[in-house]
């Protein structure tokens, strides 16, 4: 017998790719009580990855991730999910995998965004509501921290913090603001690169999910659910509260980052993370490392509008220019990095985040 019609709402590029999907479905839904007739797109992401929705006949859902190989390998999800498991965080169950063509049915956390919760608290004045759930992020990633296993991870070492910097000019600067740097200034951003490259190989160094931000976490029971975790890497210890503080979708005043970031870091030594004695030290390591972060994600999102077709991304590039700048005009041995900023933003985006 041949697997039932997939659903008309799911598009497929690839009839061989469908093909193969229909028939690990027909495997699969048996087993796991899935209605197959229920599914439906849920959501996608920045990746080549999509994710879909079914029911279970006994109530409830489940989720599709499909990821086409070559562009996504699914097994560093199943492996940084067995992790969390194991750390006592909450996150997707892989229910059932098929490496070879990226699929995988995973436990459903939900639609309840983190962004989508902090927004509304923010549109609201709602400040506890805000606070309660930031807090039970700072909380779930000190366990994180603590308990996943940084060396089971892949190292984020020097090769790949300079190549992440290097999307910066070849997209943002190149494609997306079609400037050309002189010699001076290419000198200037290298010099630049190397002071941040350092500041974060300095850091100690533990497990490091590589985007902790409100979009990839969940309103969930426990509290947080944690997405889009499979790019973990073992790194330097700001990165992550640098990625939670310093969004790409949603910004907070520097007042309520500080209390945040002096919450996190209370906690971090009450759980005998190693992080700076100094908290003024430690301060600077995040900013510094999510100027390295912003520099990054204003050539992906760039890349993911010229390469991709994916033009919404380029929206939020004045919030990572503003993030760039004022943590670049901060530090004297920055500064040569904000005036090559400056020309690629113009006078009203700097003027918008300080």
């Amino acid at each position: 017998m041949s697997p039932a019609p997939l659903h008309a709402s799911i598009a497929w590029t690839d009839p061989a790719r469908e093909a193969a999907f229909a028939a690990w479905l027909a495997k699969v839904a048996p087993r796991q009580g899935l209605v197959a007739a229920t599914l439906r797109p849920a959501s996608s992401d920045a990746s080549f990855r999509r994710y879909l929705r079914a029911d279970l006949g006994s109530g409830g859902s489940v989720i599709v991730m499909d990821a086409p190989p070559p562009q996504e390998d699914v097994r560093p999800f199943v492996h940084v999910a067995g992790l969390i498991a194991q750390a006592g965080l909450h996150a997707p169950a892989v229910l059932e995998a098929d490496i070879a063509h990226g699929f995988l049915l995973l436990g459903d956390l939900g639609d309840a965004l983190y962004l989508d919760a902090l927004k509304a608290a923010q549109a609201q004045d709602n400040t506890c509501h805000a606070d309660i759930l930031m807090r039970d992020a700072i909380a779930a990633l000190v366990t994180w921290q603590g308990k996943l296993p940084g060396e089971a991870l892949p190292p984020y070492d020097d090769a790949l913090l300079h190549r992440e910097l290097a999307l910066f000019p070849d997209w943002c600067v190149a494609r997306e603001c079609q400037a050309t740097w002189s010699a001076a200034e290419t000198a200037t951003w290298h010099a630049a690169c190397d002071q941040l490259v350092a500041s974060a190989l300095a850091q100690a160094r533990v497990a490091v999910h590589r985007d902790w931000m409100p979009r990839n976490l969940m309103v969930a029971t426990p509290n947080p659910g944690i997405l889009d975790f499979q790019d973990a890497v073992h790194g330097p210890i700001a990165y992550d509260v640098a990625s939670l503080l310093r969004d790409a979708f949603i910004s907070w005043d520097e007042a309520q980052e500080l209390d945040w970031a002096v919450r996190y870091w209370e906690a971090a030594r009450k759980a005998g993370l190693p992080v700076d004695a100094d908290f003024g030290e430690f301060w600077r390591a995040l900013e510094w490392m999510g100027l390295q972060r912003h520099l990054k994600v204003l050539g992906i999102f760039s890349r993911l509008k010229h390469r991709d077709g994916k033009a919404a991304y380029s929206a939020d590039l004045p919030r990572f220019f503003g993030y760039a700048h004022k943590v670049a005009t901060r530090y004297s041995v920055l500064r040569p990095l904000a005036r090559l900023l400056e020309p690629l933003m113009g006078a009203t985006r700097i003027d918008a985040f300080h």
